[in-house]
């Protein structure tokens, strides 16, 4: 072979090998340069958990998952047998309350009010003989025929019939007027104790008697009919789907001026079109969330935010879960 043809060679060996080069840049700078940044999200909506404040086994549930509930629909039954046999022994403590308070208002009974009007006539005719007695005996005291240990035996007998009226008065007097005033508020206030109780075990009545406090959709249901659920566990869960919004983490190289408040456009898959969303929150989500360095060398690193958007207009048919695609 000769000295030109080996030179031919390696030129078109150098040629091909530059081709090559060429052909790799330009797909790379076609495949990487030209491929626009893509932020997926999806849609989420506020949800509610229905749960009750007393134990019970589930009777009935009145709705499925899937249906879209008003507020004041009944959703689920509980049956709470320990409820019942508190109310019952709340209204009979009440009921008792109520009797002493009347008895403490009403004072004594009719019977005792005569037998204490009795004695107190007995005891004035006793004081109204012990007085002329004594006036007699004093007479006759000062014109020397009494002794004077006589005289003071009558005074002490007037003394003793004068106390002893006093006495039956004060008897008939507290039969008349009834309890003191402060059993009567004491009596009072057991009946409003015992009103207070009957009104709280009502409230955990009507705690068996689940209805939905919000519109919305029933998104999840917990236990079956005939199991048990305890204090606060959740029966089911309903999606608000008035409230509904956008949730994209984006990486702050890529959020080109976007804050609280500004506009932007997304893709929808599920329904091929653009929806307009309008932020309203924004936060970095923190250090230990995915973030990414802009060097080799670990110069600085680049976070990630969470952003929420609401859609500035409502899109029929839109449900969490669905894939939002900025661009």
């Amino acid at each position: 072979m000769s000295a030109k043809s080996q030179h031919n060679n390696i030129l078109l060996a150098i040629a091909g090998f530059v081709t090559v080069i060429i052909i790799v840049a330009l797909i790379g700078f076609l495949a990487l340069d030209r491929q626009p940044d893509t932020i997926q999200g999806q849609v989420e909506v506020s949800e509610y958990r229905v749960s009750s404040k007393v134990p019970g086994r589930i009777l009935e549930l009145r709705v499925k998952e899937g249906d879209y509930v008003k507020v004041g629909d009944t959703l689920a039954i509980l049956d709470a047998p320990e409820v019942r046999a508190k109310m019952e022994q709340a209204q009979s403590a009440e009921s008792a309350a109520a009797a002493l308070e009347l008895k403490a208002q009403n004072g004594a009974r009719e019977e005792q009010v005569r037998g204490a009007f009795n004695v107190l006539q007995q005891a004035k005719a006793g004081l109204e003989i012990a007085e002329k007695s004594y006036n007699r005996v004093q007479r006759l005291y000062d014109e020397g025929v009494m002794s004077a240990q006589k005289r003071d035996e009558a005074y002490a007998n007037y003394k003793a019939m004068e106390a002893q009226m006093k006495a039956a008065q004060s008897q008939y007097d507290m039969a008349v007027n009834g309890a003191r005033v402060e059993d009567k508020m004491a009596a009072a206030a057991q009946v409003g104790r015992a009103r207070g109780a009957v009104r709280e075990v009502n409230s955990y009545i009507h705690e068996t008697v689940q209805v939905a406090q919000m519109e919305g959709e029933v998104a999840d249901i917990y236990p079956k009919v005939g199991e048990l659920v305890g204090t606060g566990s959740p029966i089911m869960s309903i999606a608000v789907m008035d409230d509904m919004w956008g949730t994209f983490n984006v990486r702050e190289d890529q959020l080109n001026g976007m804050k609280v408040g500004s506009e932007f456009s997304a893709f929808v898959p599920a329904f091929n079109k653009e929806v307009k969303m309008k932020v309203y929150y924004l936060k970095d989500q923190g250090s230990y969330a995915v973030w990414k360095a802009t060097k080799t060398n670990g110069q600085y690193d680049l976070k990630t935010f969470e952003v929420k958007a609401r859609p500035v207009e409502k899109l029929d048919g839109l449900r969490p879960g669905m894939s939002l695609i900025i661009k």
